[in-house]
């Protein structure tokens, strides 16, 4: 299968966006409300219809960025006028410099033979003591992805070459099709 971006456009203009909860996830929005710094370079790739960009930007935040391959959901996330930044194309050929970037359904949408240049393309794109965080599924599913699973132990081995774990736990306040399922991490660059 060829996740590019005809197959995410197709999803999309199909509304078959199983992963797309409406809105930002409960656990992502008690991360948000702990932020601080509203001036700090924040990234979402993957990013869909861009809840979590809109949620931030409501809140106050001045710099976010948003990538996706697919053009339609950023057509959502111009719509709502807040300054975001949209970029239509590929993550890994991002070049920039952030402070945070926000994981949500990004990882799980990647073939898993793209996770150690995932790894490799965060720890490029945060400035020195950024960080990556986010929910990752703590699952294995018995179908062809996306999404695609994994498990704590399979995450923290991946990331603790480039990252020190501040948090890697089961995520407390997942969506209901989801519970159980999740892990919500903060990883910061070492």
């Amino acid at each position: 299968m060829n996740l590019d971006q005809s197959y995410w456009e197709t999803k999309y203009r199909n509304h078959q966006t199983g992963w797309d909860i409406g809105g930002v996830s409960p656990q992502i929005q008690i991360y948000f409300k702990a932020l601080m710094g509203k001036n700090q370079r924040i990234l979402i790739p993957g990013c869909g219809n861009g809840y979590e960009a809109i949620r931030l930007g409501q809140s106050g935040f001045k710099d976010i960025t948003v990538i996706d391959l697919a053009e339609a959901p950023l057509s959502h996330i111009k719509n709502q006028k807040l300054g975001i930044k949209t970029i239509q194309g590929n993550f890994f050929q991002l070049e920039d410099q952030f402070d945070l970037i926000i994981e949500q359904t990004f990882f799980c949408a990647l073939d898993p033979t793209f996770r150690q240049q995932y790894v490799n393309k965060m720890a490029e794109l945060l400035k020195p003591k950024g960080k990556v965080a986010g929910l990752l599924f703590n699952t294995e599913f018995d179908r062809m992805g996306p999404p695609f699973g994994g498990n704590i132990a399979e995450y923290q081995n991946l990331f603790e070459g480039k990252f020190d774990i501040i948090t890697l736990r089961p995520a407390l306040l997942s969506i209901k099709p989801r519970l159980g399922n999740e892990v919500f991490f903060e990883f910061q660059k070492k």
